[in-house]
């Protein structure tokens, strides 16, 4: 099965053992964007993205589900 940016997001944010709530305040959003986020409802702008990939320490392609690691 492969995985989907929604499906990557809340398994890295769980992963590093954060709740949508301390994962947004990091990035400078709001709890909501990420719940909408990881339910597929929302995405994130190329800007979110890249911070995601930073903080995280992975690929934007990883996120896009592009390559497996």
């Amino acid at each position: 099965m492969e995985l989907k940016f929604k499906d990557r997001i809340k398994d890295l944010r769980n992963e590093n053992g954060l709740s949508q709530r301390a994962f947004a305040e990091l990035l400078g959003t709001n709890h909501s964007k990420i719940a909408k986020w990881e339910t597929g409802q929302l995405e994130p702008n190329l800007t979110m993205l890249m911070k995601i990939a930073v903080e995280f320490k992975t690929s934007v392609d990883y996120l896009l589900g592009l390559v497996d690691f």
